[in-house]
């Protein structure tokens, strides 16, 4: 179990950002679709990288009952993407932003760099979304307060190491990101807590953390969690990126149950289904 004395001190909460409060209030968690807009994807291998099927894509998404669409110009995953420069990810969303944020669905930008995230806050995105939770570019908690956004804090790490206690671990470095945000000014009534399944975790490590989300409670945050085709469901039944949609919907479910309130996934209609049936077999126990 996580100490208690992980909790950040307690302070007078200030009205939680609007965006949450409507997108949290659900009775079902709310699905963020995700939109790679990169030519290195694990799960789609650059299919949306032309600003055209970048669109139509964040369309679909739309159709299918994505609450948020997470956009992203820089390969994220945990294991063999290639850095690019913020001028690279910037050229990769430009042709395509300010146009999926004018189909109305909120949008989050997936970038670990300050530059990025603010020219995405300047095309109307709503939404931070910080792989590095707030550790990496010293930077970013400032364009994130200046804005008033909300932010995903997600937990990582540079290595993997099998013996950690990987909830603790967790514990500790949100601890650290609620500091770096409270002295930025940023409020904890806008921050969202994600565990991030797959990065810097063994895939025993993701279940553990899976089957213990709960145990994050102890924030008294929102939390999100994206395991969506994620490789620890191939340690469980061998399956390439594209063949894990049953994998994605059972690690989505027991982590609305645990308490999740926001999911990101790449198969949104699927998503939204099963949280929905899942939810109204709930309200007829």
């Amino acid at each position: 179990m996580i100490a208690t004395t992980t909790r950040p001190a307690a302070a007078a909460a200030p009205p939680g950002h609007p965006l949450l409060q409507n997108l949290l209030a659900r009775p079902v968690a709310a699905v963020m679709g995700v939109l790679n807009v990169t030519p290195d994807s694990f799960s789609d291998g650059g299919r949306f990288l032309a600003p055209d099927e970048a669109l139509a894509q964040a369309a679909k998404l739309i159709a299918d009952g994505a609450d948020i669409i997470d956009i992203g110009a820089e390969s994220t995953r945990p294991y063999g993407s290639q850095p690019v420069s913020a001028a690279e990810e910037i050229a990769r969303l430009r042709p395509v932003l300010a146009d999926v944020v004018a189909l109305g669905t909120p949008v989050s930008i997936d970038s670990m760099k300050a530059e990025v995230v603010a020219f995405a806050f300047e095309q109307g995105v709503a939404i931070a979304n910080d792989v590095w939770g707030l550790q990496r570019d010293p930077q970013m908690a400032g364009v994130i307060a200046e804005r008033g956004a909300p932010v995903i804090v997600m937990h990582n790490r540079d290595a993997v190491d099998p013996a950690l206690d990987i909830l603790k671990d967790i514990a500790e470095f949100f601890a650290r990101s609620l500091e770096i945000a409270a002295k930025a000014g940023i409020p904890q009534s806008h921050i969202v807590l994600d565990p991030g399944i797959g990065f810097g975790k063994t895939p025993e490590q993701s279940l553990a953390t899976l089957a213990r989300l709960d145990e994050l409670s102890v924030f008294g945050l929102p939390l999100l969690v994206g395991a969506s085709r994620k490789r620890f469901i191939s340690t469980v039944s061998p399956s390439e990126p594209r063949q894990r949609l049953g994998g994605s919907i059972a690690a989505h479910l027991l982590s609305a149950q645990r308490g999740a309130k926001i999911i990101r996934a790449h198969d949104v209609a699927e998503t939204v289904q099963a949280l929905r049936v899942a939810q109204a077999i709930e309200d007829r126990r």
